[in-house]
């Protein structure tokens, strides 16, 4: 299969071509949903998706890379060593076992370097009933002046407001305060948004055409940016279900954490992404995980996202501050070298073994 490092791309393009190539090469088809929006260099940007199996399989994986746009460059690697693995997709065909490939679910924040989309969403908060009143979040009210100030970098009275709202309320209470979402701040973090993203009804459609036909739905939905440099953890991403939670444990190891015993190194969100296996097919038993690699130091990646929006509110700063924010910001969320890349993808496809075992198993 040769070296993990030549599965992962410098761009969004790049990573693009690398997929639709890797599809071919296994003899895939891709569907091609564009985006309205061109990329960062001009180029077409697109929600790439590759089939293997009938149509009707009862059982279905489904592979999904750049929820959060600049973690693509870690999801689309795993998903172009997975493409490459013939012995991976002997076993889903001998399990009777669809494959899903979603390549790039935010492909516009892939493009330009950035987690939301171009509405400035976080995709998985984005999943709310938007006819209804949105959840608040007072603890983001409180901080969010301190989160985005008026200069960058930040004071040292800034960050010394920060930390006593830490010691206030525990190293977990800023961090919830900050990710779990919100619908207030459009120019702040994990915004939440108060309508549908282009991703959002864009991924409803691609869910709606495969996966109404399966009776068994897993999904392994590709992260970066929590926990110790280069582990995955792997977090339930279903409701807060003792059966799914068993069923996880069962095929991906007891390992297996979640966001609502506090277990998991992620807060409780909202409006997270994977709701919408619940509503678009209801049909089938669905079992999914995030897998999470860790990159660098929580402080580190909060201090990225924060800087990183504050260049995307001041688009009057110099270009080349701007250029040095968008590197620690990639650097964030994407560990360029081999080493972790190696772990990554060997992790990425044990998981993918493994839910293919239990889904053909059931």
């Amino acid at each position: 299969m040769g070296s993990a490092a030549g599965f992962f791309a410098q761009s969004y393009a790049e990573a693009r071509a690398r997929f639709v190539a890797a599809a071919e090469a296994a003899g895939l088809d891709v569907h091609a949903h564009r985006h309205p929006l061109l990329g960062r260099d001009g180029e077409t940007l697109a929600m790439d998706v590759a089939r293997l199996g009938a149509p009707d399989a009862q059982a279905l994986l489904i592979i999904s890379s750049a929820c959060h746009g600049v973690e693509g460059y870690c999801g689309s690697g795993v998903q172009g060593a997975l493409l490459a693995d013939a012995g991976f997709h002997a076993q889903a065909r001998a399990a009777g076992v669809a494959l899903l490939y979603v390549h790039a679910l935010n492909p516009w924040g892939f493009s330009h370097g950035r987690r939301t989309t171009q509405e400035n969403v976080d995709l998985n908060r984005n999943w709310h009933d938007f006819s209804r009143p949105l959840p608040a979040n007072p603890a983001y009210d409180e901080i969010a002046h301190l989160l985005i100030p008026a200069q960058w970098p930040p004071s040292a009275d800034n960050q010394a407001q920060l930390a006593a709202y830490a010691a206030r309320h525990g190293a977990r209470g800023l961090q919830t305060a900050i990710s779990a979402g919100q619908h207030a701040h459009p120019q702040g973090l994990f915004y939440g948004g108060v309508n549908p993203t282009w991703s959002q009804q864009t991924l409803r459609h691609v869910l709606q055409e495969h996966g109404r036909r399966c009776t068994r739905l897993a999904w392994i939905d590709l992260h970066t940016g929590l926990g110790p440099s280069g582990h995955g953890e792997r977090i339930l991403a279903c409701a807060d279900d003792a059966s799914a939670l068993a069923r996880a444990r069962a095929w991906w190891g007891e390992g297996v954490t979640s966001i609502y015993d506090g277990s998991s190194s992620s807060a409780l969100l909202t409006g997270l992404m994977w709701l919408a296996a619940y509503q678009e097919c209801a049909q089938a038993e669905y079992t999914g995980i995030a897998l999470e690699y860790g990159t660098e130091p929580m402080n580190a990646v909060i201090q990225a996202l924060r800087e990183d929006q504050w260049f995307e509110n001041h688009p009057e700063a110099p270009p080349a501050r701007r250029a040095a924010a968008k590197r620690r910001m990639r650097d964030a969320f994407y560990t360029d070298t081999p080493e972790w890349k190696r772990r990554i993808v060997e992790q990425g496809l044990e998981a993918a073994r493994q839910a293919v075992s239990g889904l053909g198993a059931a």
